[in-house]
């Protein structure tokens, strides 16, 4: 039978990476470190997904740009301490593989940069199951739909037979504007009820009822 879904493209941080706790935090200590405005989880939990400087300039908009690079750096410094404590979410690992062995092509579209997600690729063994990955340092970010757009000219896939899986309004939003149906996750940065605003085909709990949304619909 033919699949809904030929391509289905994923965020990473929040939605395949328990990893939310851990950017916001670090975002925090980059801000306390420099003695700027901290911002409250809420907030930083907002602009995940987001690349850094979209990020800096939401949450520190009395920043001038030409300072984001020492707040990124005491960012990098926070987030590397920490990360060794991420881990993929239950179940993602025996999710993939069955996916890329049922014939759906998989993809990944960031905010994270391309030597972070390199990184986390390694470390986790999920390389070699992704047919294009995509980040916020290579063009524009989230919610722009230049990375969706990008991963599916290169797959040659249309919108119509491509979901995108993700935890933020913003990755609802890049899926919108690319006219590729978004699935929601709200296990990772943003609130259910941001999410459902968005109109996702399904708000699902944890990547278990992800697996099985994706079985009986995709």
């Amino acid at each position: 039978m033919r699949k809904r879904f030929e391509l289905l493209v994923f965020d990473w941080d929040g939605t395949l990476m328990d990893s939310a706790a851990c950017i916001a935090a670090a975002l925090q200590g980059a801000c306390r470190d420099l003695g700027h405005a901290v911002p409250s989880e809420r907030d930083a939990r907002y602009v995940i997904g987001l690349g850094l400087n979209d990020a800096l300039a939401h949450v520190l908009p009395d920043v001038p740009s030409s300072d984001y690079g020492t707040v990124v750096e005491r960012y990098r410094h926070h987030f590397l301490l920490a990360d060794g404590g991420t881990t993929l979410f239950s179940g993602v690992s025996e999710m993939i593989c069955e996916l890329r062995n049922a014939g759906h092509l998989l993809a990944i579209a960031t905010g994270k940069s391309r030597r972070g997600l390199d990184r986390a690729l390694e470390t986790t063994g999920l390389r070699q199951f992704f047919d294009a990955t995509r980040c916020a340092d290579e063009g524009h970010s989230k919610p722009d739909p230049g990375m969706l757009y990008w991963i599916m000219d290169t797959l040659r896939i249309s919108p119509e037979r491509t979901l995108m899986i993700g935890d933020t309004t913003h990755d609802m939003e890049m899926a919108r504007a690319a006219g590729v149906a978004p699935l929601a996750l709200a296990h990772g940065a943003h609130e259910r009820a941001a999410l459902l605003e968005h109109a996702p085909l399904a708000c699902l709990n944890d990547c278990i009822e992800l697996k099985t949304w994706l079985a009986q619909n995709a």
